[in-house]
């Protein structure tokens, strides 16, 4: 089975082909228009998505060495998102669908994340806990089977990728706030500066960092009376904050749920210092990183979860619509 895979739930244009399991080309654009603005601007991202997604589609499938007649379904990303980004790529989905007369399924953006991690380690086994870390969702899950996962935790305000957007814009450093906090860390002292973690409660699998953020809010207004501390210490000590807490929720929910494996996934597990942290303080356990190019919003993990559905009889009718808050269990 042949699955062409689309993501735009928010400024990635992205597409891949997956054959029986196997990616046979990933493509991604990034939308770097909204770096001037410091953050993504849905309308633009709407409109760059609708201008990309013929030109990707049609490298995805240059590169996969396959016709667009070879098609046998196409997956789509259904939410979580934003509303235009995502309605952008359902309608060309299901035009798409429609001209080849073919399957098509919705995708959950937060469940495929999960599930790149196949694409990382083919021999990954159920069951496994998940930290799912991204711009718009920090969730820690217990994963017992495809469609079989229980909620352990999650953020009470912002997300862990919001905060490094959110201190990167403090700090002056652009956009995408995490790489940008990250690089600025490189050589600074992460001890330098105490930041809260916020809810380490000893049995607590949840998480905070509106605080966090009021914090380097505060120490920011000062910081020109403090020249004993550089720039670089207050990023380093900043990601620091965000990488502890992460790593102390995930070592108490693989201890809870007696897990002997754990994965990672969202854009902020590309972060260098939250890998090096995870793998040193769960080195008895089995760590499975996604690679690189699947932390960040992609078409593969669309792809690759699509046909797993599809195998499974899960194909959709054209009448589904977007849900920019979608969840991965009934709330």
């Amino acid at each position: 089975m042949i699955v062409l895979g689309i993501e735009t739930s928010c400024d990635e244009t992205a597409v891949s082909i997956c054959k029986n399991g196997l990616i046979l080309s990933n493509t991604v654009s990034s939308q770097l228009i909204h770096n001037s603005y410091g953050g993504v601007v849905p309308e633009i991202a709407s409109r760059e998505h609708e201008k990309l997604l013929n030109i990707i589609v049609d490298k995805s499938l240059s590169d996969a060495k396959i016709n667009v007649a070879d098609i046998d379904a196409i997956a789509v990303t259904q939410g979580p998102g934003l509303a235009g980004t995502l309605l952008t790529g359902i309608s060309f989905a299901k035009g798409l669908a429609v001209g080849l007369n073919v399957s098509l399924i919705p995708v959950n953006h937060l469940e495929a994340h999960i599930f790149a991690n196949f694409l990382a380690d083919p021999n990954l086994r159920y069951p496994f806990v998940c930290l799912l870390v991204s711009g718009g969702h920090t969730q820690l899950w217990h994963i017992k089977n495809i469609e079989s996962y229980v909620l352990l935790g999650e953020t009470r305000d912002d997300a862990a990728g919001e905060a490094f957007d959110k201190g990167a814009r403090i700090l002056g450093l652009g956009y995408p706030g995490g790489p940008a906090i990250e690089k600025e860390a490189i050589g600074g002292n992460p001890k330098a500066v105490h930041f809260p973690r916020g809810l380490m409660g000893s049995s607590s699998l949840e998480f905070s960092y509106s605080g966090l953020k009021t914090s380097l809010l505060y120490f920011m207004d000062d910081f020109k009376n403090n020249s004993s501390i550089s720039k670089k210490d207050v990023a380093a000590s900043y990601q620091q904050a965000i990488v502890d807490s992460l790593v102390e929720k995930m070592d108490r929910a693989v201890r809870y749920t007696k897990s002997k494996t754990c994965v990672i996934a969202g854009g902020v597990a590309a972060n260098k210092t939250l890998r090096l942290c995870l793998r040193k303080r769960l080195s008895n356990s089995s760590i499975i990183f996604p690679e690189l190019s699947f932390c960040t919003d992609n078409g593969a993990m669309v792809s690759f979860l699509g046909e797993l559905k599809l195998n499974a009889g899960h194909a959709s009718n054209i009448e589904f619509g977007v849900q920019p808050n979608l969840k991965m269990v009934a709330p």
